[in-house]
Protein backbone atom coordinates (compact mmCIF):
# COMPACT_ATOMS: atom_id res chain seq x y z
CA UNK A 1 0.00 0.00 0.00
CA UNK A 2 2.86 2.36 0.86
CA UNK A 3 4.51 1.57 -2.48
CA UNK A 4 1.26 2.30 -4.31
CA UNK A 5 0.82 5.65 -2.57
CA UNK A 6 4.46 6.52 -3.21
CA UNK A 7 4.10 5.69 -6.89
CA UNK A 8 0.89 7.71 -7.14
CA UNK A 9 2.56 10.66 -5.42
CA UNK A 10 5.53 10.46 -7.77
CA UNK A 11 3.23 10.33 -10.78
CA UNK A 12 1.28 13.35 -9.53
CA UNK A 13 4.50 15.32 -9.02
CA UNK A 14 5.77 14.47 -12.52
CA UNK A 15 2.45 15.38 -14.13
CA UNK A 16 2.06 18.66 -12.23
CA UNK A 17 5.63 19.76 -12.93
CA UNK A 18 5.31 19.15 -16.66
CA UNK A 19 1.76 20.40 -17.21
CA UNK A 20 1.42 23.64 -15.24
CA UNK A 21 1.37 25.60 -18.50
CA UNK A 22 -1.54 23.48 -19.71
CA UNK A 23 -3.79 25.23 -17.20
CA UNK A 24 -3.29 28.48 -19.13
CA UNK A 25 -4.01 26.83 -22.48
CA UNK A 26 -7.07 25.00 -21.17
CA UNK A 27 -8.44 28.11 -19.48
CA UNK A 28 -8.13 30.06 -22.74
CA UNK A 29 -9.90 27.26 -24.60
CA UNK A 30 -12.75 27.12 -22.07
CA UNK A 31 -13.17 30.91 -22.21
CA UNK A 32 -13.35 30.72 -26.01
CA UNK A 33 -15.85 27.86 -25.78
CA UNK A 34 -18.00 29.91 -23.41
CA UNK A 35 -17.92 32.99 -25.64
CA UNK A 36 -18.09 31.52 -29.14
CA UNK A 37 -19.10 27.90 -28.71
CA UNK A 38 -15.85 26.74 -30.31
CA UNK A 39 -14.22 24.46 -29.44
CA UNK A 40 -16.94 22.58 -27.62
CA UNK A 41 -16.26 21.54 -24.05
CA UNK A 42 -16.20 17.84 -24.92
CA UNK A 43 -13.64 18.57 -27.64
CA UNK A 44 -11.39 20.32 -25.12
CA UNK A 45 -11.54 17.43 -22.63
CA UNK A 46 -11.22 14.70 -25.27
CA UNK A 47 -8.42 16.57 -27.06
CA UNK A 48 -6.54 16.94 -23.79
CA UNK A 49 -6.84 13.20 -23.12
CA UNK A 50 -5.76 12.32 -26.65
CA UNK A 51 -2.81 14.72 -26.54
CA UNK A 52 -1.53 13.65 -23.11
CA UNK A 53 -2.13 10.02 -24.06
CA UNK A 54 -0.08 10.44 -27.24
CA UNK A 55 2.76 12.06 -25.28
CA UNK A 56 2.75 9.30 -22.65
CA UNK A 57 2.61 6.57 -25.32
CA UNK A 58 5.45 8.14 -27.31
CA UNK A 59 7.51 8.44 -24.12
CA UNK A 60 6.90 4.79 -23.25
CA UNK A 61 7.93 3.70 -26.75
CA UNK A 62 11.09 5.82 -26.60
CA UNK A 63 11.85 4.54 -23.09
CA UNK A 64 11.59 0.97 -24.40
CA UNK A 65 14.18 1.83 -27.04
CA UNK A 66 11.80 1.29 -29.95
CA UNK A 67 12.04 4.85 -31.25
CA UNK A 68 14.54 7.68 -31.15
CA UNK A 69 13.21 11.22 -30.75
CA UNK A 70 15.27 13.71 -32.78
CA UNK A 71 15.98 16.16 -29.95
CA UNK A 72 15.62 19.16 -30.09
CA UNK A 73 13.65 19.07 -33.33
CA UNK A 74 10.42 18.26 -31.48
CA UNK A 75 10.54 21.95 -30.53
CA UNK A 76 9.39 22.73 -34.06
CA UNK A 77 5.92 21.75 -32.83
CA UNK A 78 5.92 25.24 -31.29
CA UNK A 79 5.13 26.51 -34.77
CA UNK A 80 1.60 25.10 -34.42
CA UNK A 81 0.36 27.40 -31.61
CA UNK A 82 2.22 30.32 -33.24
CA UNK A 83 0.43 29.68 -36.52
CA UNK A 84 -2.95 29.36 -34.82
CA UNK A 85 -2.40 32.58 -32.87
CA UNK A 86 -1.28 34.56 -35.91
CA UNK A 87 -4.19 33.25 -37.96
CA UNK A 88 -6.64 34.34 -35.25
CA UNK A 89 -5.06 37.80 -35.07
CA UNK A 90 -5.32 38.24 -38.83
CA UNK A 91 -8.94 37.01 -38.85
CA UNK A 92 -10.01 39.47 -36.15
CA UNK A 93 -13.54 40.82 -36.44
CA UNK A 94 -15.12 43.92 -34.95
CA UNK A 95 -17.02 42.09 -32.20
CA UNK A 96 -15.61 41.77 -28.71
CA UNK A 97 -15.78 38.00 -28.50
CA UNK A 98 -12.43 36.26 -28.22
CA UNK A 99 -11.51 34.48 -31.44
CA UNK A 100 -11.78 30.71 -31.61
CA UNK A 101 -8.05 30.08 -32.00
CA UNK A 102 -8.69 26.34 -31.89
CA UNK A 103 -12.07 25.17 -33.08
CA UNK A 104 -11.90 21.39 -33.39
CA UNK A 105 -10.96 18.20 -31.58
CA UNK A 106 -7.95 17.77 -33.85
CA UNK A 107 -6.81 21.32 -33.10
CA UNK A 108 -7.06 20.84 -29.33
CA UNK A 109 -5.16 17.55 -29.58
CA UNK A 110 -2.47 19.17 -31.72
CA UNK A 111 -1.99 22.10 -29.35
CA UNK A 112 -1.83 19.72 -26.37
CA UNK A 113 0.89 17.67 -28.09
CA UNK A 114 2.80 20.77 -29.19
CA UNK A 115 2.61 22.30 -25.73
CA UNK A 116 3.78 19.03 -24.16
CA UNK A 117 6.52 18.06 -26.59
CA UNK A 118 9.12 18.94 -23.97
CA UNK A 119 7.35 16.59 -21.54
CA UNK A 120 8.85 13.67 -23.44
CA UNK A 121 12.32 14.64 -22.20
CA UNK A 122 11.03 14.17 -18.63
CA UNK A 123 8.75 11.19 -19.19
CA UNK A 124 11.29 9.01 -21.03
CA UNK A 125 13.82 8.61 -18.18
CA UNK A 126 10.93 8.26 -15.70
CA UNK A 127 9.25 5.46 -17.69
CA UNK A 128 12.63 3.82 -18.30
CA UNK A 129 13.11 3.45 -14.54
CA UNK A 130 9.64 1.99 -13.83
CA UNK A 131 8.49 -1.61 -13.78
CA UNK A 132 5.27 -2.34 -15.75
CA UNK A 133 3.04 -2.25 -12.63
CA UNK A 134 4.34 1.13 -11.50
CA UNK A 135 4.08 2.42 -15.06
CA UNK A 136 0.41 1.49 -15.05
CA UNK A 137 -0.06 3.42 -11.79
CA UNK A 138 1.54 6.46 -13.45
CA UNK A 139 -0.83 6.23 -16.41
CA UNK A 140 -3.90 5.95 -14.16
CA UNK A 141 -2.77 8.96 -12.12
CA UNK A 142 -2.08 10.94 -15.32
CA UNK A 143 -5.61 10.15 -16.55
CA UNK A 144 -7.14 11.29 -13.24
CA UNK A 145 -5.11 14.49 -13.23
CA UNK A 146 -6.15 15.36 -16.80
CA UNK A 147 -9.74 15.41 -15.51
CA UNK A 148 -8.72 17.61 -12.57
CA UNK A 149 -6.78 19.97 -14.89
CA UNK A 150 -9.82 20.29 -17.18
CA UNK A 151 -12.16 20.91 -14.23
CA UNK A 152 -9.84 23.58 -12.79
CA UNK A 153 -9.50 25.29 -16.16
CA UNK A 154 -13.27 25.20 -16.70
CA UNK A 155 -13.75 26.88 -13.31
CA UNK A 156 -11.14 29.51 -14.14
CA UNK A 157 -12.68 30.02 -17.57
CA UNK A 158 -16.02 30.78 -15.92
CA UNK A 159 -14.65 33.08 -13.23
CA UNK A 160 -16.16 36.59 -13.58
CA UNK A 161 -12.77 38.36 -13.52
CA UNK A 162 -11.33 36.07 -16.19
CA UNK A 163 -14.46 36.45 -18.31
CA UNK A 164 -14.31 40.27 -17.97
CA UNK A 165 -10.60 40.35 -18.86
CA UNK A 166 -11.09 38.21 -21.93
CA UNK A 167 -14.19 40.19 -22.85
CA UNK A 168 -12.15 43.41 -22.85
CA UNK A 169 -8.92 42.18 -24.41
CA UNK A 170 -9.72 38.71 -25.75
CA UNK A 171 -9.50 39.73 -29.41
CA UNK A 172 -5.72 40.08 -29.04
CA UNK A 173 -4.99 38.42 -25.68
CA UNK A 174 -6.12 34.91 -26.61
CA UNK A 175 -4.10 34.71 -29.88
CA UNK A 176 -1.13 36.39 -28.15
CA UNK A 177 -1.11 33.68 -25.47
CA UNK A 178 -0.87 31.02 -28.17
CA UNK A 179 1.96 32.86 -29.92
CA UNK A 180 3.87 33.23 -26.63
CA UNK A 181 3.39 29.54 -25.83
CA UNK A 182 4.75 28.64 -29.26
CA UNK A 183 7.77 30.91 -28.82
CA UNK A 184 8.50 29.42 -25.40
CA UNK A 185 8.37 25.92 -26.90
CA UNK A 186 10.75 26.92 -29.69
CA UNK A 187 13.25 28.66 -27.41
CA UNK A 188 13.20 26.24 -24.47
CA UNK A 189 13.60 23.19 -26.74
CA UNK A 190 16.88 24.51 -28.13
CA UNK A 191 15.68 24.26 -31.71
CA UNK A 192 16.25 28.01 -32.31
CA UNK A 193 19.91 27.65 -31.35
CA UNK A 194 20.25 24.58 -33.57
CA UNK A 195 18.73 26.47 -36.53
CA UNK A 196 21.09 29.40 -35.87
CA UNK A 197 24.04 27.00 -35.92
CA UNK A 198 22.89 25.54 -39.22
CA UNK A 199 22.41 29.01 -40.70
CA UNK A 200 25.88 30.05 -39.52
Amino acid sequence: MTDLLGSAGGAAAVFAATNLDDIVVLTVLFVAARASGRPRRWQIVTGQYLGIGALAAASAVVAAGLLVVPDPWTGLLGLLPIGLGVRALLARTDDDAPPAVVGSLLGVTGVTIANGADNIAVYVPVFRSLDPGTGLVYLVVFAALVAIWCAAAALLGGHPRVVRLVGRAGHWLVPAIFVVIGLVILVSSGVVGRLADLAG
